[in-house]
């Protein structure tokens, strides 16, 4: 058997329970997209080996996760419910590809994940794993046998295992693009998470402005130190950004079993990335192009959201987005401050806010004021005509005299 194992307390179990309860022969995956440095790979190996593992491998997946995924969220500006960027879901995707490209490779009887019976994460895995691998059984532990967090301790606690359960008690997933916390409080509407919950605490007090340089829509530089992947641009704007407890929020919203799910993240890098782009598009691309991407990547968004990376029409809506990219070249200018960022500018020789054109509500150069006056008439001619022939009128045609 294939596990996916991050090392958490659900894989944890997992692990635990398939080789010594059921007898399996597991085989642990790690896939690294971007939660784990080494020292902690280490560790994650040694943790699966203690819990009876045969083997264990890790599988670095950062720079496919950028060019297959983060990319083309980025280039459509992707936050779902306007709040959040996909951090989890992104990534369970590349994963599940991953694990069953591996389970192929090795000719594994079956594959197993942590998923519990209420959250997205088991549809996404088995719908990956049911087009990529359909003859190889998938086995769910904790969805099948129906665990509490509460459960999996103490089944753990019985068969000695060790592990800092206190910090068990909330469910973290970090990643390249950002990190989940889910706990007691995210299973009510109204509780905050403690701060102590959020795994990056506020240490930077003090403003701080950065530049982001960016090539085609891809983010290659940041304070003029430039990158070979945008994968380390990402990483070193996290590490400006995070300390300031920037992109902390809770999203609240439709899971694909059809209950509402509400989970808190922080994601300083991938939340400014996308505002950053964004209004570089905002200066860069036509009226048409910004309406069209909006809605196509919103679509492309909650359809990934959803699991269905692997449906051709995803490939043709990144098609489009590519396109998009062609002029999106420039700087903006960030602030940072403890819990906010505003983009301030942009610098671009793509940008359409050009002076020579004109400045908007003070000076025109192009034109002439008796262009916009025939301009304005002929613009709105189609609903004065509208009017005038479905505007009702009295007998004598005086409309002010016309109580009726």
């Amino acid at each position: 058997m294939v596990l996916a194992f991050s090392g958490g307390l659900d894989t944890t179990y997992c692990a635990v329970y398939l080789s010594k309860v059921k007898g399996f022969e597991v085989h642990a995956v790690t896939i690294n997209t971007g939660g784990f440095t080494n020292t902690e790979i280490r560790k994650i190996e040694t943790h699966a080996y203690s819990l009876g593992a045969k083997t264990f491998h890790c599988i670095d997946a950062r720079q496919r996760f950028y060019s297959e995924v983060i990319k083309y969220l980025v280039f459509g500006n992707i936050l779902k419910n306007n709040t959040y960027p996909l951090s989890v879901s992104a990534e369970r995707i590349v994963q599940a590809v991953a694990i069953a490209e591996y389970a192929k490779k090795t000719g594994a009887g079956s594959v197993a994940h942590g998923s519990t019976g209420a959250g997205n994460d088991q549809v996404r895995f088995d719908m990956v794993f049911n087009i990529l691998i359909p003859d190889v059984q998938i086995i769910t532990p904790i969805r099948d046998n129906k665990l509490s967090r509460e459960d999996e301790i103490q089944f753990l606690k019985s068969n000695n295992v060790t592990m800092d359960f206190e910090k068990a008690a909330y469910s973290i997933n970090k990643g390249l693009w950002g990190t989940s916390v889910g706990g007691k409080e995210t299973l009510t509407s109204n509780l905050p998470l403690p701060e102590t919950a959020w795994p990056t605490q506020l240490t930077k007090k003090d403003d701080e402005n950065i530049t982001l340089y960016f090539e085609k829509g891809e983010l290659k530089a940041v304070n003029e130190q430039k990158f070979k992947s945008p994968v380390d641009a990402i990483l070193k704007l996290q590490e400006i950004a995070a300390p300031f407890a920037i992109g902390r929020d809770i999203h609240i919203g439709d899971t694909i079993i059809g209950i509402k799910g509400r989970v808190g993240f922080e994601a300083a890098a991938p939340v400014i990335i996308i505002k950053a782009h964004h209004a570089l598009e905002k200066h860069t691309l036509t009226k048409w192009q910004l309406y069209w991407k909006d809605q196509l990547a919103a679509w492309y968004g909650n359809w990934l959201h959803e699991g269905q990376y692997l449906d051709p029409i995803m490939r043709d809506l990144e098609a489009f987005m590519d396109s998009t990219q062609k002029f999106v070249t420039g700087k903006v200018f960030v602030n940072l401050s403890p819990y906010h960022f505003q983009v301030t500018g942009i610098e671009s020789e793509h940008d359409l806010m050009s002076k020579k054109f004109g400045s908007y509500g003070e000076m025109n150069n192009t034109w002439t004021g008796e262009d916009v006056k025939g301009f304005a008439k002929i613009f709105g001619n189609q609903t004065a005509i509208y009017n005038a022939v479905n505007t009702p009128k009295s007998p004598k045609g005086d409309l002010k005299n016309d109580k009726n």
